[in-house]
């Protein structure tokens, strides 16, 4: 079982794309919106690392008004406080806002923001890879093709991306075993062109609690235990001799959850967060942040052995 010491920084919940499952983005007006200044990012960057992080994940609401260059800015307030820590960020949907804000082309704006100090991508805004179900959950925000484009050209200039699928909502079986063949296929085109490629697959189970899409009686209360655990054995499987590394998300799943993913396929557990804002929103109760020691104990309570990771899943 691995691990990385790392922290969440949401750096704004300003959002206007309006995703049906959400309960952590607010309008500009609201009185829990907030946006955090790049010192702020900075210093929560520094914080990290002198706690043992080497990761800082950063991903924020798709606001409309970012300055042009915000999420260059971003990176680049990181790497300048602390150049060695390792910048992780930006989803998909983020990409998106980056180039009709900047005017560039998906592959020019990744380059410009792997030059400013972006070193991968989080392959969420995935959901489930089927536009029928995407038009349910977010209104067609992000096909499916345009996922796959900007996740692609990632590789091919030298990102590294996760890859994720939310689930337990409104799909089904099937809709699982397409997401992962999408996923296989493109890490097949990763390989032969020599590029980058996907270091994880991330499995998401739906926190229904406070989000609109289960209010409205539309979804399910999320995935049962047998999903949990068909999931992740299935991504072990479908995804054998491709995607190396299954993670299983101790704060949807809880420790005991947690456990029993870790004997189903899951071999990585993800990062210490230190901080965690849209689980939380969305009614999750198993914390924002776990320790070095805390993370250790949940491999050591079945027998697994633990290691500290990096972002590409280098042995520290």
């Amino acid at each position: 079982m691995t691990y990385v010491v790392n922290r969440n920084i949401n750096f704004t919940n300003v959002c206007y794309v309006g995703c049906r499952f959400c309960a952590f983005a607010q309008r500009r007006t609201d009185a829990d919106a907030y946006s955090l200044s790049l010192d702020e990012v900075a210093d929560r960057a520094q914080e990290a690392w002198e706690l043992g992080a080497t990761e800082v994940c950063m991903q924020g609401g798709i606001d409309p008004e970012l300055p042009a260059t915000a999420y260059f800015d971003l990176a680049s307030a990181v790497k300048q406080r602390v150049p060695e820590m390792h910048v992780h960020a930006f989803s998909p949907m983020e990409i998106v806002n980056g180039t009709a804000r900047t005017g560039l082309s998906i592959e020019d704006f990744l380059i410009k923001a792997r030059e400013a100090g972006l070193g991968s991508l989080p392959g969420t805004a995935a959901e489930i890879l089927d536009d029928e179900v995407r038009w349910v959950l977010t209104k067609g925000k992000l096909p499916t093709r345009t996922w796959v484009e900007i996740v692609s050209t990632a590789h091919r200039v030298g990102l590294p991306t996760t890859s994720t699928m939310m689930y337990g909502h409104v799909d089904h079986p099937r809709h699982w075993v397409g997401h992962l063949k999408v996923l296989a296929r493109m890490q097949d085109a990763a390989f032969e062109a020599g590029a980058a490629s996907f270091t994880e697959f991330v499995p998401l189970p739906f926190v229904h609690t406070s989000a609109p899409i289960y209010l409205a009686g539309v979804a399910r209360p999320g995935p049962t235990l047998r999903d949990n655990l068909a999931v992740h054995a299935m991504a072990r499987i479908m995804l054998h001799g491709r995607i190396h590394n299954i993670q299983t998300s101790w704060v949807k799943l809880g420790v005991d959850g947690t456990r029993a993913m870790l004997q189903s396929g899951a071999n990585d557990v993800g990062g210490t967060l230190m901080e965690e804002t849209i689980s939380r929103m969305a009614g999750s109760e198993h914390g924002s942040a776990k320790t070095v020691e805390e993370l250790i104990e949940i491999g050591a309570g079945i027998g697994r052995p633990v290691r500290e990771r990096t972002t590409t899943y280098a042995l520290r």
